[in-house]
Protein backbone atom coordinates (compact mmCIF):
# COMPACT_ATOMS: atom_id res chain seq x y z
CA UNK A 1 0.00 0.00 0.00
CA UNK A 2 1.40 3.38 -1.00
CA UNK A 3 2.03 5.87 1.77
CA UNK A 4 -0.30 8.88 1.83
CA UNK A 5 0.38 11.79 4.17
CA UNK A 6 -2.29 13.92 5.85
CA UNK A 7 -2.17 17.66 5.24
CA UNK A 8 -0.90 17.54 1.67
CA UNK A 9 -2.87 18.25 -1.50
CA UNK A 10 -2.86 15.60 -4.23
CA UNK A 11 -3.50 15.61 -7.98
CA UNK A 12 -4.86 12.82 -10.20
CA UNK A 13 -1.48 12.72 -11.97
CA UNK A 14 0.13 11.68 -8.64
CA UNK A 15 1.88 14.89 -7.67
CA UNK A 16 1.51 16.42 -4.22
CA UNK A 17 1.91 19.95 -2.91
CA UNK A 18 2.78 20.83 0.68
CA UNK A 19 1.80 24.38 1.61
CA UNK A 20 3.93 26.57 3.84
CA UNK A 21 2.61 30.13 3.87
CA UNK A 22 2.81 31.57 0.35
CA UNK A 23 4.91 28.65 -0.89
CA UNK A 24 4.17 25.21 -2.18
CA UNK A 25 6.59 22.28 -2.29
CA UNK A 26 5.74 20.03 -5.23
CA UNK A 27 6.83 16.43 -5.60
CA UNK A 28 5.64 13.03 -6.70
CA UNK A 29 3.69 10.75 -4.42
CA UNK A 30 4.80 7.44 -2.99
CA UNK A 31 2.32 5.78 -5.37
CA UNK A 32 4.04 7.46 -8.32
CA UNK A 33 7.60 6.56 -7.32
CA UNK A 34 6.47 2.99 -6.71
CA UNK A 35 4.86 2.78 -10.16
CA UNK A 36 7.95 4.27 -11.83
CA UNK A 37 10.51 2.02 -10.18
CA UNK A 38 14.15 3.08 -9.82
CA UNK A 39 14.39 6.79 -10.62
CA UNK A 40 17.52 7.65 -12.62
CA UNK A 41 16.93 11.28 -13.66
CA UNK A 42 14.74 14.24 -12.72
CA UNK A 43 14.22 17.02 -15.26
CA UNK A 44 13.39 20.21 -13.34
CA UNK A 45 12.53 23.75 -14.38
CA UNK A 46 14.80 26.70 -13.64
CA UNK A 47 14.43 29.15 -10.78
CA UNK A 48 12.17 32.06 -11.82
CA UNK A 49 10.30 29.88 -14.34
CA UNK A 50 6.53 30.28 -14.24
CA UNK A 51 4.61 27.03 -13.96
CA UNK A 52 0.88 26.55 -14.41
CA UNK A 53 -1.60 24.21 -12.80
CA UNK A 54 -2.31 21.11 -14.90
CA UNK A 55 0.68 21.80 -17.18
CA UNK A 56 3.97 19.97 -17.53
CA UNK A 57 6.94 21.40 -15.62
CA UNK A 58 9.49 18.61 -15.94
CA UNK A 59 9.84 14.85 -16.01
CA UNK A 60 10.99 11.91 -13.94
CA UNK A 61 12.82 9.08 -15.69
CA UNK A 62 13.21 5.61 -14.28
CA UNK A 63 14.84 2.48 -15.64
CA UNK A 64 11.47 1.40 -17.03
CA UNK A 65 9.60 4.59 -17.92
CA UNK A 66 9.60 8.36 -18.22
CA UNK A 67 6.76 10.35 -16.74
CA UNK A 68 5.90 14.01 -17.22
CA UNK A 69 5.53 16.09 -14.08
CA UNK A 70 2.20 17.93 -14.10
CA UNK A 71 1.99 20.86 -11.71
CA UNK A 72 -0.89 20.80 -9.21
CA UNK A 73 -0.65 24.60 -8.77
CA UNK A 74 0.49 27.74 -10.56
CA UNK A 75 3.35 29.91 -9.44
CA UNK A 76 6.96 30.98 -9.80
CA UNK A 77 9.76 28.52 -9.12
CA UNK A 78 11.85 29.90 -6.25
CA UNK A 79 13.96 26.82 -5.62
CA UNK A 80 14.69 23.41 -7.14
CA UNK A 81 15.84 20.43 -5.12
CA UNK A 82 19.45 20.25 -6.29
CA UNK A 83 20.01 17.01 -4.35
CA UNK A 84 17.96 15.26 -7.03
CA UNK A 85 20.47 16.23 -9.74
CA UNK A 86 23.10 13.90 -8.29
CA UNK A 87 20.89 11.45 -6.41
CA UNK A 88 17.51 11.16 -8.17
CA UNK A 89 16.91 7.88 -6.32
CA UNK A 90 16.05 9.99 -3.23
CA UNK A 91 12.54 10.03 -4.71
CA UNK A 92 12.39 6.24 -4.26
CA UNK A 93 13.71 6.45 -0.70
CA UNK A 94 11.15 9.01 0.48
CA UNK A 95 9.01 10.77 -2.10
CA UNK A 96 7.49 13.13 0.49
CA UNK A 97 10.75 14.26 2.08
CA UNK A 98 12.33 14.91 -1.31
CA UNK A 99 10.22 17.57 -3.01
CA UNK A 100 11.15 18.58 -6.57
CA UNK A 101 10.39 22.31 -6.77
CA UNK A 102 9.37 25.08 -4.38
CA UNK A 103 7.01 27.65 -5.89
CA UNK A 104 5.57 30.95 -4.81
CA UNK A 105 1.87 30.34 -5.27
CA UNK A 106 -0.02 32.67 -7.58
CA UNK A 107 -3.53 31.42 -6.79
CA UNK A 108 -4.26 29.57 -3.55
CA UNK A 109 -7.82 28.87 -4.74
CA UNK A 110 -6.36 26.22 -7.07
CA UNK A 111 -5.88 24.06 -3.98
CA UNK A 112 -9.66 23.60 -3.85
CA UNK A 113 -9.44 21.46 -7.02
CA UNK A 114 -6.99 19.01 -5.44
CA UNK A 115 -7.66 15.95 -3.28
CA UNK A 116 -6.95 15.57 0.41
CA UNK A 117 -5.21 12.46 1.76
CA UNK A 118 -8.41 10.45 2.19
CA UNK A 119 -9.71 11.23 -1.31
CA UNK A 120 -6.30 10.49 -2.84
CA UNK A 121 -6.06 7.15 -1.04
CA UNK A 122 -9.47 6.17 -2.44
CA UNK A 123 -8.37 7.38 -5.89
CA UNK A 124 -5.25 5.18 -5.75
CA UNK A 125 -7.24 2.16 -4.57
CA UNK A 126 -9.45 2.53 -7.63
CA UNK A 127 -6.48 2.60 -10.03
CA UNK A 128 -6.20 -1.18 -10.17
Amino acid sequence: MAKVIEGLYYSESHEYVRIEGEYGYIGITDYAQNALGNVVYVDMPDVDDEISAEEEFGAVESVKAASDLISPVSGTVVEVNENLEDTPELLNQDAYENWIVKVQLSDKEELDKLMDAKAYEEFCNNQH
